[in-house]
């Protein structure tokens, strides 16, 4: 390790004391311009490739290609200084720092490509991709130069014992750093298990959902149990973790710990699934997500509600798709006592005929729904495809038809009438304010309503 902390310096007093033509040097320069050559062409080679199928590797793919030219240079580096070593002494000082930067590079290209993926659309996502870039970078030149292992002696100097357990700034600072990386790859692998799985359209979307959630909270838990041995903490620290995890749902945590309990048990159960339409309270939507705390429930209207999902347990959920998505849909009318009641039946099922998102089979119908004081009550019904999707548009043009055709065969539709008669009054008023004498009526108008 103390050689590789003072290769900048080693290397820069070889170079004084021999120079720079030097078989040694002028050798390793020349692996390192192959090593860079062959990563230039497998990067330029490859891109044609993979972006003419894109659908094949995904946004895999796009990880290849920032990869290819550091790790390709790096293997090439690492083959040419075993063969040098078969001609030369080692070591090989120029070709050790550039194996360095190589492994930065790759460190840094990796990182920002998980830091993008995980955390798509994030706006503070580009700026701490410079930002740890940087931080990387710096953490690697500090390392090359030797300066970087007396920063972590310093930090392994601030220490205090928990317990048996020797905890240190480092040993802290590490282990920040391993649980954040093997989390950030348990969430990248999360996301591509979630892309796979949710393009697996044989599978039910439910079971979809329920396998992406489980999946992601066994990948969760399988880092922090692999990155605490990293810094050499004691896994069984979890069971302390684990009991106050347990008195803390048993007291304050209960009603959350309930909806992850319950958005489980409804992906088990099928009971609720994505694209029902369901009505909960005086809410009715379709379902537009699942997640392991609450539902989203899109009304008609474009406003999404979040529903927990431990009131869908507790509480009446009416599915209107449960077993059928297609939902019964009725609308009324009223039509004069003279009118011919089997061509008013036989004009509301023409209305709803040759439209794609009514069902056809079982065909609509019309029904008599009573016979009322001044009209006899009709109706139409029809089962809808994608109720989802509103029935106003809809309604409005068989309501446009209906009206049409009504129209058309001078079918009446009642509607009340209200005669206003005008008086003139005579002059003579009574004590209390009433009129007395001969009312006369004026010409009367008539008001519709």
């Amino acid at each position: 390790m103390e050689q590789r902390h003072s290769l900048v310096v080693a290397l820069v007093l070889d170079i004084k004391q021999h120079g720079w033509l030097t078989p040694e040097i002028l050798s390793q320069a020349g692996v390192l311009a192959l090593a860079f050559l062959f990563g230039i062409i497998c990067s330029i080679l490859l891109k044609p490739v993979i972006r003419r199928d894109p659908s094949r590797l995904g946004w895999l793919g796009e990880g290849v290609l920032r990869i290819v030219f550091p790790v390709v240079a790096l293997l090439t580096a690492k083959i040419g200084m075993a063969l040098l070593g078969l001609a030369f002494a080692p070591p090989f000082r120029l070709i050790a720092v550039a194996d360095v930067l190589l492994l930065a590079m790759l460190n840094i290209t990796v990182l920002t490509y998980l830091l993008g993926h995980v955390f798509q659309d994030a706006p503070w996502v580009p700026r701490w991709e410079r930002r740890i870039g940087g931080i990387i970078w710096l953490a690697y030149a500090l390392h090359v130069v030797g300066i970087l292992p007396e920063i972590a002696d310093a930090l392994d100097d601030l220490s205090f014992h928990l317990g048996h357990q020797r905890i240190s700034v480092l040993t802290i600072l590490q282990g920040v750093a391993s649980i954040a990386a093997t989390m950030l790859v348990a969430m990248w692998l999360s996301r591509l298990i979630e892309r796979r799985l949710m393009q697996a359209r044989m599978l039910d979307a439910s079971l979809r959902v329920m396998l992406t959630k489980i999946s992601q909270t066994l990948l969760v838990v399988i880092a922090v149990v692999v990155a605490l041995p990293l810094v050499g903490v004691d896994p069984s620290v979890l069971s302390v973790f684990g009991g106050a995890l347990g008195v803390g749902l048993g007291l304050g945590l209960q009603k959350i710990a309930s909806n992850y309990v319950s958005g489980f048990i409804i992906l088990l159960d099928r009971s609720i699934r994505m694209g029902d339409m369901v009505q909960i309270a005086d809410r009715q939507g379709v379902v537009t997500r699942l997640t392991a705390r609450y539902i989203v429930l899109k009304s008609l209207d474009g406003t999404e509600a979040l529903v927990p999902n431990d009131t869908l347990v507790t509480s009446t959920v009416v599915n209107q798709s449960y077993t059928d998505p297609n939902v019964f849909t009725k609308m009324t009318f009223a039509v004069g006592y003279e009118s011919d009641l089997d061509l008013v039946l036989q004009i509301l099922v023409d209305a709803t005929r040759d439209i794609e998102r009514i069902v056809q089979e079982p065909s609509p119908r019309g029904y008599v729904d009573s016979f009322g004081d001044s009209a006899v009550n009709v109706s139409v019904g029809f089962w809808l495809k994608d109720p989802e999707n509103g029935s106003g548009g809809l309604k409005s043009d068989i309501n446009l038809k209906v009206w049409r055709a009504f129209r058309e065969h001078q079918i009446n539709i009642p509607f009340n009438r209200l005669d206003v008669v005008h008086f003139e009054p005579s002059s003579k008023l009574a004590g209390d304010g009433n009129l007395q004498g001969v009312l006369t009526p004026q010409p009367s108008a008539s008001s519709e309503t």
